[in-house]
């Protein structure tokens, strides 16, 4: 009888003792997530304590759907104050139409019938520290003559442009601030295809209204892509993302569901004049060091030369060469004196990769060679004699 009842009791308590444990272990499972935050990745991109295991990062994905409040609405309500509105105001000059062209005659009667005109154009940004350091994207204010940059909640201030480059479409700004709100820079070189991002800014000038970021939710859906340069501009290594990215977007962070910022967002594609979830934004990665020295020197110092020129290797080349694609450029002048002549690099070399990456064509060469600047290194791979060689070539600024 004893024994019965010893063992009537062990099967009612077992499911009270496994609940509570199941209970126990998800609270402090849930718990992990909650990381303190973390003082802004440096501007030179240096290595800052990891925040979030890999454990923690899975269990916050998992966490998204579970319930109104996660992982998403947590970051937003996080990420939101640091996110700005910028209105820039640009001084652009046209020259009017004069019915006898260009013609010097009446040139000097009339002179050239020029005038100047203020246009306005909106963006977004992200403060990156408590004293007022702002991103955004050169395109949104690296040509303004006027800048002003709205909080959430309403605050206005007059900012500076501490320093922008066209090359990478990132500019970097100044308010006068303290102890203000300000994002956590995350790592781009470990995005998980698939997860969840949010994309944050001023579409359409809804901030003005509102006085705060309008938020859009999406995965990533690709990453390192490279795209066709647009105004001199020279996008690579991109992330791609479903989340809705508008006109008044640009400058504004894609950023993980943990808080992180891993991406500038720059680009859409809009064939129909809406947002068809093609969007692309600059890897943080890539942001940093570029942060680092417009904040040391106000600009990228881009003015190097190569002492290279070169074609586009067609159907004709590569038949001569033995080729089997119509792919690479060949070199058909080294200068004399040059970094290209320094590098051993010959007249018939066919240049196929760059640090590892494949040279398609003369227009892709120069997309990768201008995303560098003066004093970088780079590895080339050039066939020769139908041998591969990697030589060393080591970008030197233009000689005046």
């Amino acid at each position: 009888m004893k024994h019965k009842v010893i063992v009537t009791f062990a099967v009612l308590a077992l499911p009270f003792v496994g609940g509570g444990l199941i209970g126990y272990n998800i609270g402090h499972s849930t718990s992990r997530q909650e990381a303190p935050a973390e003082p802004a990745a440096s501007f030179d991109g240096s290595a800052q304590p990891a925040l979030f295991t890999q454990a923690d990062r899975d269990t916050v994905t998992a966490q998204v759907g579970d319930s109104r409040r996660n992982a998403i609405t947590r970051t937003v309500a996080s990420v939101s104050p640091a996110v700005v509105g910028i209105n820039v105001i640009e001084l652009r000059t046209y020259r009017q139409w004069n019915p006898w062209g260009d013609d010097p005659f009446f040139r000097q009667f009339f002179g050239d019938q020029t005038y100047v005109e203020k246009i306005p154009s909106l963006g977004s940004g992200f403060i990156i520290s408590p004293d007022g350091y702002i991103l955004t994207n050169d395109h949104v204010a690296g040509n303004a003559k006027e800048i002003t940059v709205t909080l959430t909640g309403g605050d206005k201030y007059k900012a500076e442009v501490v320093g922008t480059d066209l090359i990478s479409d990132i500019a970097l700004l100044k308010i006068d601030g303290k102890n203000l709100p300000y994002v956590r820079l995350g790592k781009s070189d470990d995005v998980v295809i698939g997860e969840w991002v949010i994309a944050f800014g001023n579409p359409f000038g809804l901030f003005d209204i509102s006085d705060k970021p309008t938020v859009t939710v999406g995965v990533v859906s690709a990453v390192d892509m490279n795209l066709r340069g647009q105004e001199g501009r020279v996008y690579r290594g991109m992330i791609q993302t479903d989340a809705a990215i508008n006109s008044g977007n640009s400058g504004g962070p894609l950023v993980n569901s943990l808080g992180e910022v891993i991406g500038v967002n720059a680009v859409i594609y809009t064939p129909n004049q809406g947002s068809i979830g093609l969007g692309f934004a600059i890897p943080i990665n890539r942001v940093k060091s570029i942060v680092g020295e417009l904040k040391k020197n106000g600009k990228i110092e881009r003015e190097f030369w190569t002492g290279l020129e070169i074609q586009g290797v067609d159907q004709r080349i590569a038949r001569y060469f033995g080729l089997e694609k119509a792919e690479g450029v060949i070199i058909s002048d080294v200068k004399r004196g040059s970094p290209a002549e320094k590098a051993g690099l010959k007249v018939g070399d066919i240049i196929v990769a760059i640090n590892g990456e494949r040279v398609a064509d003369d227009h892709t060469m120069v997309s990768i060679i201008n995303d560098y600047k003066v004093g970088d290194q780079l590895s080339v791979r050039v066939l020769r004699e139908k041998r591969n060689i990697d030589l060393n070539l080591r970008l030197e600024k233009r000689p005046s």
